[in-house]
């Protein structure tokens, strides 16, 4: 799933350029939408997955965690559709989140009072990094800073309708990418079979129409 391209703390959205993107928080002006498909290859390339699965149990421990808190963090990713869907669909290797960068101090502190640590990635930015603890549990954060007017000025560029969803993870509440904007990030890169169940699953469930560029997964299994 792709996510919003980084952004850096004196931009405004929609004026954006290359030569203008922070070198803290970076992505090619090509990789609109698609910064989650480059993390995802880089982590890939550059370290060692872990094998570990991300389960329910774990994910509503930490969102509870989270709650108690008082940080507010949407749920996106492959937990994110699930979430909306009320349903565990497949397996997960990861939590990804997105949350106000102004949290992410604290977020980072709760983490690693429980044993998490940063994942080494080439691509790590002060707005996208990963942290695991020692059983292969992963959470993936993805941080942004709205100005008084709702634009984003730093971070992941999130539209702000987008952190609007709500769902639930195993019976508890988790607000999550809304359905239109999750579809929308399920575009615009190299697609493949997980990306083809989650997009299937949301349009049935919500009744939208499926997006063309995923057609060719149901001519392909109709032969």
């Amino acid at each position: 799933m792709a996510l919003p391209r980084p952004i850096s703390s004196t931009q405004k959205s929609g004026s954006l350029s290359q030569t203008d993107l922070s070198i803290r928080c970076r992505w090619p002006v090509s990789c609109w939408h698609g910064s989650r498909r480059l993390q995802r290859k880089s982590k890939e390339q550059f370290m060692v997955k872990s094998d570990a699965e991300m389960s329910g149990d774990v994910v509503v421990q930490l969102m509870q965690l989270f709650d108690q808190n008082g940080i507010d963090v949407v749920v996106d990713g492959g937990w994110g559709v699930d979430a909306l869907l009320g349903e565990q669909t497949r397996s997960h290797g990861d939590l990804d989140i997105a949350l106000q960068h102004k949290d992410v101090p604290k977020l980072r502190a709760l983490l690693e009072a429980r044993g998490y640590k940063d994942v080494p990635r080439d691509d790590t930015r002060d707005c996208n990094f990963v942290m695991r603890d020692d059983k292969g549990h992963e959470v993936d954060f993805h941080s942004y800073t709205f100005d008084a007017h709702g634009t984003i000025v730093f971070g992941v560029e999130y539209p702000f309708d987008s952190l609007t969803g709500s769902g639930s993870i195993l019976g508890y509440p988790v607000k999550c990418i809304s359905v239109e904007w999750m579809v929308k990030f399920h575009a615009g890169y190299e697609l493949d079979e997980n990306d083809y169940r989650d997009v299937c699953a949301l349009c049935e469930r919500f009744g939208m129409a499926l997006p063309a560029e995923y057609e060719r997964f149901t001519r392909e299994g109709a032969e």
